[in-house]
């Protein structure tokens, strides 16, 4: 059973969702923004997304304004922001935190199943990514980790 089943999320147009929509799916969990150096990683994300979904694939875009405040915008102008510059398809959601005592609680999840550098549970930065098996298995991707370098990692639990 996949850990996703475990949690909802509001989606930017404020609907609670279940994760567990994504039971039996391999999934890319993502911390998003629209004014960082990372953000072009929108159209690899997206590029992925359109390479893999048939094959079972999901990506999940999580806005997250705690870094240099790089998301400042509501709902609505994330999705705008996303779908003219990007024409992000994958699902987003309504913005969360990610660290701290108000962090998203699947975020405290995947965190503590896979740590960052030197056993650090801490997101260090925008576009951090989480891929999900469909076993419930978390790998986690630095910031800087391209969406096509996860490929073969995708690969391998599609």
């Amino acid at each position: 059973m996949s850990l996703l089943t475990e949690f909802s999320a509001a989606t930017l147009s404020g609907e609670e969702r279940s994760l567990a929509d994504y039971e039996g799916k391999v999934v890319l969990v993502v911390n998003t923004a629209s004014k960082c150096g990372f953000t072009p990683q929108y159209k690899g994300l997206e590029a992925l997304y359109k390479k893999y979904k048939d094959r079972g694939l999901e990506i999940l875009g999580f806005p997250c304004n705690q870094f240099g405040k790089q998301e400042p915008g509501d709902s609505a102008e994330i999705d705008s922001f996303c779908e003219r510059n990007f024409g992000v398809t994958f699902p987003l959601f309504a913005k969360v935190e990610v660290n701290g005592d108000n962090a998203h609680p699947l975020f405290r999840q995947l965190k503590s199943q896979a740590p960052g550098l030197l056993g650090t549970e801490s997101i260090k930065w925008n576009f951090t990514k989480f891929l999900v098996g469909r076993d419930g298995s978390v790998k986690r991707f630095a910031p800087k980790d391209k969406p096509e370098s996860l490929e073969s990692a995708i690969e391998a639990l599609l």
